[in-house]
């Protein structure tokens, strides 16, 4: 099974035909997708100028979409490293457990779904990295009120509890401990509405 860096490589090298090429570019999202899969696909296709069915799209917007997600990647790399040295402080200190706020990291190990999308077809506009950037600064300050991507306020519950509240301008699951407790207890009690497109 070929991780990402060597599906990057195939998708850079022109002695590859397009439509391995972009092959490859859909095989990085098994590694690394911040939206979910479909959604950073998507994503991509609409920033890029990709058609999503293209079997041959242009080299150019095939590397222009490998460079932002590779751009996002790098900072989800150092989030993780600064998490993995956070965890080996804490259990030399004897916090051998990690705690409630650590929950988050658990379910998007890897970084498939750091902003998960609830609609394939609605996600932040900006580019991956800047809204990797934004869910990272927002994890590591005080709990806000708002969608830590667009500053969007209404933030509705759509489904398990334990996923989090949606963000009904960009689209994302809002990470629960970036939120207040009231903040979490507004988006538990406003009722669903369905989400517009963005992208």
């Amino acid at each position: 099974m070929a991780g990402f860096r060597s599906l990057a490589r195939q998708v850079r090298d022109p002695r590859n035909d397009l439509a391995l090429r972009r092959y490859s570019l859909r095989k990085c999202l098994e590694r690394f997708a911040p939206y979910g899969h479909r959604a950073t696909w998507d994503h991509l296709c609409v920033r890029h100028g990709i058609g999503p069915e293209d079997r041959s799209p242009d080299p150019a917007r095939l590397m222009r979409a490998l460079d932002e997600l590779e751009a996002a990647r790098a900072v989800w790399l150092g989030y993780e490293a600064g998490f993995a040295e956070r965890r080996r402080r804490e259990k030399h200190d004897g916090l051998r457990r990690p705690g409630a706020f650590d929950d988050w990291h658990r379910r998007s190990w890897g970084g498939n779904g750091v902003a998960r999308c609830e609609d394939p077809a609605v996600h932040p506009s900006a580019p991956l990295a800047e809204v990797v950037s934004r869910l990272i600064a927002a994890l590591e300050s005080a709990p806000g009120t708002a969608c830590p991507v667009c500053a969007g306020a209404d933030l509705r519950w759509l489904h398990e509890p334990w996923s989090g509240p949606v963000c009904t301008d960009c689209g994302i699951v809002v990470p629960q401990p970036v939120l207040t407790p009231r903040a979490l207890a507004k988006a538990r009690s406003t009722p669903r509405r369905d989400l517009a497109s963005v992208a």
